[in-house]
């Protein structure tokens, strides 16, 4: 099972979109995905249409088997949503003497016959459940907003993660995603390529602002079934392939 995190310690730079959409196009090309929560805000269940009761925390305390509260939002895609209860995960965590860093990774431990993709949706900022989710991830992509400050933003990220892989060196940063991409504005097209001059081998085809993707989360539906034939459509589609072509 490849275990990718989608992160980055800058918030608004498209993280739920792209850990919800990726997870969406994988799951279409027949793939067996669980697409984890790792976020208090919970955004992932509202994006796409669900209501869960219980969420990631419960099953990292103990308190329910992760069957039954994962949820199958669509065919081939499971949730194991996050929210509230990931704040008292945190005090759990902290509370721990030593190895508080892999409780999550311990907790999940037998997924790997089961799926054959987990994505992890990560907060903005860096706290031990962010910590966590990477410890568990072996695989992060970065989605980078076009924006000024961008590049620091990246190198700021890279520099924290190189702490966790100085423990954990099975974790790679395989993939930058640009987001927000408009061509009508020149410094898009300048950071892009700034991007490029610094991490050729990882960028991904840039994620076009589309105001369909802003659009298909207050419908619970993803991009592909909001908007098909719509550029950001077609964006996540190209992350897609380039994820599957990896295997």
């Amino acid at each position: 099972m490849r275990r990718i995190a989608v992160a980055l310690s800058k918030g608004g730079v498209g993280k739920t979109t792209t850990a919800v959409n990726l997870a969406a196009g994988l799951a279409q090309q027949g793939r067996r995905v669980l697409l984890i929560d790792m976020d208090t805000q919970g955004q992932v269940a509202k994006m796409l249409g669900i209501q869960p009761k219980s969420g990631i925390a419960e099953v990292i305390n103990g308190e329910k088997p992760l069957d039954e509260v994962s949820i199958e939002a669509r065919p081939g895609l499971w949730v194991l949503p996050g929210g509230r209860a990931l704040a008292s995960l945190k005090r759990t965590i902290d509370r721990k003497e030593f190895g508080g860093e892999r409780t999550v990774d311990e907790a999940l431990v037998g997924l790997d016959g089961a799926y054959d993709y987990a994505i992890v949706d990560t907060a903005p900022g860096w706290d031990v459940i962010t910590v966590n989710a990477l410890f568990f991830a072996r695989e992060v992509l970065a989605p980078v907003a076009l924006e000024a400050m961008a590049l620091e933003g990246l190198s700021d990220f890279t520099h924290s993660l190189r702490s966790i892989q100085r423990y954990h060196k099975e974790l790679q940063l395989h993939y930058v995603v640009p987001t927000f991409m408009d061509r009508r504005v020149r410094k898009s097209e300048m950071i892009l390529q700034q991007l490029n001059d610094t991490y050729a081998n990882e960028l991904c085809t840039p994620i076009r602002y589309n105001v369909r993707l802003s659009e298909a989360p207050g419908a619970g539906q993803t991009i592909f079934e909001y908007a098909a034939s719509s550029p950001g459509a077609d964006d996540y589609i190209a992350l897609t392939e380039r994820i599957l072509k990896d295997e």
